[in-house]
C-alpha cells in the first residue's frame, strides 16, 4: 500500500547554537548522516511548496509526451542543523576582526568538507536517483547541489508528478502539475527539486516612459557616468587612484551582450575610456566537474538589455575594474544565471564582487528555490564573494512584477531576501518635486554629457498614482478613494502601474501559499539576521529588504538612465550619436551593479575581498543614526548634506503603489485602492522614515566616505 506523508518544504529548524567554530579549518569534520534507513518506495513524501502557480486547469495544455528530455535539473540537498548553526556562526566570524577566523575564506571543497551533507547522504541520494534512470552529471563541491538530468516519463516515474505543457499569457511552458515525492527514508537528506519547470525569473530594469503631469515643459535630466560620480562622491576615489584597479566585477546573466563595443562606445562617450586599465570579458564558467552544464546563451530578446546595461553601469562605478559577464544558457529546467553563480563559486579564485539583476517573489519562486538562493549565497560568503542583487521594480508587490496594478499584496523577492546578499532598492531625485532643478544641475553639459553640480536630495523611486508626492502634485490630498489620485482620469491614463523601487519583509522564503501568490498558508519569512538591527529596522523577527538603495528612477520626475545598445532589433539605436538618442531606463538593475563597482573600490582601498558586506554597512550606519537619527545626513538637505556623512537618510516620500483586490488592499470606494498593511485603514506600504526603512533600507551612499571608513 502507498503511504503519502505531507512534508514541509521548510528547511530543518536549527536545535540551538552549537559550541563556537573556532576550530573550524580546512580539513575534514563528520558531519552526522540523516538517511538513516534503507530506501523504501511504498513510503513517500511531499516536498511541499514546489509547484509554480500557473500550473492550473485553466492553463493546462495536456501531459508532455514522457520522452521530452529535462536537462540539468537541481535538487538541493540538506545539512544536520547543528552544521547549519556551525555555518552561520562561521560566517558571522569571517566578518568579525576580533575572531581568529576573520577572512579566513574556503574554497568549495574545504566549504564541502566543513558544511557539506554526509558523504554517505549523498551517494545514497544519487544512486536512488541513478536507478531511477536518471544521469547524474556532477555534485557540487560545495556536495549541497546535485545536477541530474533524465525526461519527463523518468520525472514522473521517480516523483509522482507529470510534467504538462502550459499556456500562459500567450506563451507556451513546461511545468509539473504537483508537488513532487521522494522515499521518505531520504526526506530528512533532501531540501527539494530547484525547478521542475521552465518560468525563468524577471530582469529588474524598466524602460523609460512618458508620464503626463498637469504642468507640461518640464526640463528632462538624463543620468550619466559623470552626474554619478558628482552625486555620491565618486570623484575623490577616481582622483586619489581608487577607481578598480586590479579589481573584477562579475554580471550574473542568461544572455551575453549584443555587442562588446557597445560597452565600448558607452565608455568613450562618457568620458570612461581614460580609465585604460578597464577591461570586459564574458565568460561561460563551466563546473569543476562532470558534464557541462553551462553552454554559451547567444544574445537573448529582452534579457541582452539587461547585460548591456549591467556591464556598463559597474564600469561607470568602477572604471579601471575588469568587467566579466558570466553568462549561460538557461537549461528546461534551470535559469542559466544560478549556474553561472553556481559555478563560478568552484573556481580556484571566485570573483570578490557580483551583481544579480534577476527576480522572482518568494511565494512563485518556491520553497526549494528560495533555499537554493540562500544555500548558493551562504558558500559566496564563505568564499569571500560579495553578492548584490537588486531588490526589485515592483514596490512591496513583488509578485505583481510589470503589472498594472497589485492583486497579490506585500511580497519580496527570494533572489534578495536571504541573509547573505546585500538587497538594493531603487530612488528617485526629489528636486523636481520641489521646484529646485536649477539649483543641482547645469543648463549645459560638460563634454561627456555631465550636468549635475552636487548631490541632490532623494525620494524613494515610484511611478504609482499610489505616491503621495504625485498625487500632492496633481492637486491631490489623497491617492486613495474615488475622488483619490488614483481614480481620476490623469491617475488612471497614466499611473497606475506597480513600477517603483522594491522592499518589504520576507513573508514566504519557506512553507507553501494556499492562495496562488499570495503570502498564505504556511508561508514563512526568512529569520532576521544578527546584523540587521539599527534605528528604524522592525522587529517583526524576518529578513527585511532593502539594505541599501541608490538612483533608480525611469523619468516619472524627469530622472533617468541613459544606457548604449545597439541591437535595434530589440528596441536600441546605434549609439554613434549623442546619448539623447540612446535607449533610456531605470530599475534596480541600475542601482545593483553600481553599488558592486563601489564595492569594487572598498576592496582595492583595503586590499582585499570583504565577503558579505552587510555587517559592516549595518554597524557604520548605526553609528551615523544612533537613537534618534542624523539630521546632518538627512537626504533633504540636499548640497548642503554633511561631508562626513557615509549614508544619506531618505525621509520624504513612499513606494506604495495601486491595488485592487482583497490582499492588502485598502480600498474605500472607488475602482483603485493603495497597497497598505491594512485593509481597512490607509497605512501604506511603505513609507520613508528616519533611519532603515522598507522604502530605501539605510539609504544611499557617498561612496568616498564609505570606502574611506569601510
Amino acid at each position: 500500500m502507498m503511504v503519502n506523508i505531507k512534508l514541509s518544504g521548510l528547511t530543518l529548524l536549527l536545535l540551538g547554537s552549537l559550541t563556537a567554530v573556532g576550530s573550524v579549518d580546512a580539513t575534514a569534520q563528520t558531519t552526522r548522516r540523516l538517511v538513516v534507513a534503507p530506501v523504501d518506495e511504498r513510503q513517500m513524501v511531499e516536498l511541499s511548496g514546489n509547484t509554480r502557480s500557473e500550473a492550473n486547469a485553466q492553463n493546462d495544455r495536456g501531459r508532455v509526451d514522457d520522452s521530452l528530455p529535462l536537462e540539468h535539473m537541481q535538487m538541493l540537498l540538506n545539512r544536520p542543523p547543528e552544521t547549519e548553526a556551525a555555518l552561520n556562526q562561521f560566517i558571522e566570524e569571517l566578518g568579525d576582526k576580533s575572531s581568529p577566523l576573520y577572512h579566513q575564506w574556503l574554497s568549495a571543497e574545504e566549504f564541502g568538507a566543513k558544511f557539506g551533507p554526509a558523504k554517505e547522504d549523498v551517494a545514497a541520494v544519487t544512486a536512488w536517483l541513478a536507478s531511477k534512470g536518471f544521469v547524474v552529471n556532477s555534485v557540487h563541491p560545495g556536495g549541497m547541489i546535485v545536477d541530474f538530468s533524465g525526461n519527463a516519463g523518468q520525472v514522473h516515474d521517480a516523483f509522482q508528478t507529470e510534467i504538462h505543457e502550459l499556456s500562459v499569457k500567450g506563451a507556451t511552458h513546461i511545468a509539473n502539475m504537483s508537488d513532487p515525492r521522494i522515499p521518505a527514508s531520504l526526506a530528512g537528506a533532501v531540501h527539494g527539486i530547484v525547478s521542475l519547470h521552465d518560468f525563468r525569473p524577471h530582469t529588474n530594469f524598466t524602460p523609460r516612459s512618458q508620464f503626463t503631469f498637469t504642468e507640461n515643459g518640464q526640463t528632462e535630466f538624463a543620468v550619466t557616468p559623470g552626474d554619478l560620480a558628482t552625486i555620491y562622491n565618486l570623484n575623490p576615489l577616481f582622483s586619489a587612484g581608487i577607481s578598480g584597479q586590479g579589481q573584477t566585477v562579475v554580471l550574473i546573466e542568461d544572455s551575453d551582450a549584443f555587442s562588446a563595443n557597445d560597452w565600448t562606445s558607452f565608455r568613450k562617450t562618457f568620458g570612461l575610456s581614460t580609465f585604460t586599465a578597464g577591461s570586459l570579458t564574458t565568460s561561460h564558467p563551466a563546473p569543476a566537474t562532470g558534464t557541462n552544464n553551462c553552454s554559451d546563451p547567444g544574445v537573448v530578446a529582452g534579457n541582452e538589455e539587461e547585460a548591456e546595461l549591467d556591464i556598463e553601469y559597474a564600469s561607470a562605478a568602477a572604471p579601471s575594474a575588469a568587467i566579466i559577464l558570466a553568462s549561460c544558457k538557461d537549461t528546461s529546467t534551470t535559469f542559466g544565471g544560478l549556474i553561472a553563480l553556481q559555478n563560478l563559486l568552484t573556481e580556484k579564485t571566485p570573483p570578490a564582487v557580483v551583481s544579480i539583476s534577476f527576480g522572482e517573489c518568494e511565494a512563485e519562486n518556491g520553497a526549494t528555490a528560495n533555499a537554493m538562493y540562500s544555500s548558493t549565497y551562504s558558500e559566496a560568503a564563505t568564499a569571500g564573494v560579495s553578492v548584490f542583487v537588486s531588490s526589485g521594480d515592483e514596490g512591496a508587490a513583488s509578485c505583481d512584477a510589470d503589472q498594472t496594478k497589485a492583486t497579490h499584496g506585500i511580497s519580496v523577492s527570494g533572489f534578495a531576501s536571504t541573509a547573505f546578499n546585500v538587497a538594493v532598492g531603487g530612488t528617485d531625485f526629489g528636486d523636481t518635486f520641489a521646484g529646485t532643478n536649477a539649483n543641482f544641475w547645469n543648463t549645459t553639459n560638460t563634454a561627456t554629457f555631465a550636468s549635475a553640480k552636487s548631490y541632490i536630495n532623494e525620494i524613494p523611486w515610484n511611478d504609482s498614482c499610489a505616491s503621495a508626492l504625485l498625487a500632492t502634485a496633481e492637486g491631490f490630498s489623497t491617492s486613495s478613494g474615488k475622488t483619490g489620485f488614483c481614480n481620476s482620469t490623469t491617475g488612471e491614463q497614466d499611473f497606475l502601474t506597480t513600477a517603483s523601487g522594491s522592499g518589504g519583509p520576507s513573508g514566504c522564503f519557506s512553507g507553501k501559499a494556499s492562495t496562488t501568490g499570495v503570502v498564505s498558508g504556511t508561508c514563512k519569512g526568512n529569520a532576521k539576521p544578527s546584523w540587521q538591527s539599527v534605528l528604524g529596522n522592525p522587529s517583526d523577527g524576518v529578513r527585511d529588504i532593502p539594505d541599501v538603495s541608490l538612483f533608480a528612477a525611469n523619468g516619472v520626475w524627469s530622472h533617468f538612465y541613459v544606457f548604449c545598445d545597439s541591437d535595434t532589433a530589440d528596441g536600441g539605436t546605434a549609439c554613434t550619436n549623442s546619448p539623447t538618442t540612446w535607449p533610456a531606463a531605470g530599475g534596480t538593475s541600475f542601482a545593483s551593479p553600481i553599488m558592486a563597482g563601489i564595492m569594487a573600490l572598498v576592496d582595492q582601498k583595503t586590499a582585499t575581498r570583504q565577503g558579505l558586506p552587510n555587517p559592516t554597512l549595518y554597524s557604520l550606519a548605526s553609528t551615523e543614526f544612533g537613537t534618534a537619527g542624523s539630521t546632518t545626513c538627512n537626504s533633504s538637505n540636499g548640497a548642503s548634506v554633511g561631508a562626513s556623512c557615509i549614508f544619506y537618510d531618505v525621509t520624504q516620500g513612499d513606494m506604495d503603489v495601486n491595488c485592487t483586490g482583497t490582499h492588502s488592499c485598502f480600498l474605500p470606494s472607488g475602482k483603485n485602492g493603495i497597497l497598505s498593511t491594512s485593509t481597512t485603514a490607509s497605512d501604506p506600504a511603505f513609507k520613508t522614515t528616519t533611519g532603515w526603512d522598507f522604502a530605501t533600507g539605510i539609504g544611499t551612499v557617498n561612496a568616498a566616505n564609505l570606502v574611506n571608513n569601510y
